[in-house]
């Protein structure tokens, strides 16, 4: 007699996405859709980086959804109390995913920083990941060089062992048509190390 094998995490290798998931100018969190201007509040930045498994195996078609304050730190979303301060051309939102090498852009605006019930945040970008092998989402958040003092007392940075802060705070990489480029890579497993600090959703 044959057992039926229930399937396990090893056998799981979804999700995929097609390409149609995707709309030109996702990646660009600087206007609410293409046919707006984007914004010219605060400073326009771009966010590279690579996704990459244990071993440093790239991650092709892994999908990444970015979300964060204006430059002034506020939401344009009703939770908000000062959403009638908020960016109208700022989306906040944007999505992409990953090439053969595992390389990501987003093209955004420099957050600002806000207070929280939990204490005043550094200035921040929030990051999920989906993708093949991945039994569900992650979240990084990952923060910026310019702010060390509001980094230091920010709430939830300091929940992430100091040994393993530097992972989710980005680099500036120099410029790229003017604009200034931060790097920020995400390892999902691997050696302490090495893997980017998530957090639970």
């Amino acid at each position: 007699m044959t057992e039926t094998l229930l399937p396990s995490s090893q056998h799981t290798i979804g999700p995929f996405f097609p390409r149609t998931f995707f709309n030109e100018g996702d990646n660009d969190l600087t206007r609410v859709n293409t046919e707006a201007p984007p914004s010219t509040r605060g400073e326009t930045i771009l966010l590279h980086g690579q996704v990459t498994r244990e071993g440093g195996v790239p991650c092709l078609n892994a999908i990444l959804e970015a979300w964060q304050a204006d430059a002034g730190g506020r939401f344009n979303h009703p939770l908000d109390p000062e959403r009638h301060l908020a960016d109208p051309d700022f989306l906040g939102w944007g999505r992409t995913w990953t090439d053969e090498a595992g390389a990501f852009e987003f093209r955004t605006l420099m957050p600002g920083g806000y207070d929280d019930p939990a204490g005043h945040r550094a200035p921040h970008v929030n990051l999920t990941i989906m993708g093949a092998g991945l039994m569900r989402r992650v979240l990084a958040t990952l923060f910026f060089p310019d702010f060390p003092a509001e980094n230091a007392a920010d709430p939830v940075l300091n929940l992430v062992p100091e040994s393993r802060r530097a992972h989710i705070v980005a680099k500036l990489a120099g410029e790229e048509g003017g604009l200034r480029v931060f790097r920020f890579d995400i390892r999902l497993r691997g050696d302490p190390a090495e893997e980017t600090p998530f957090f639970d959703d």
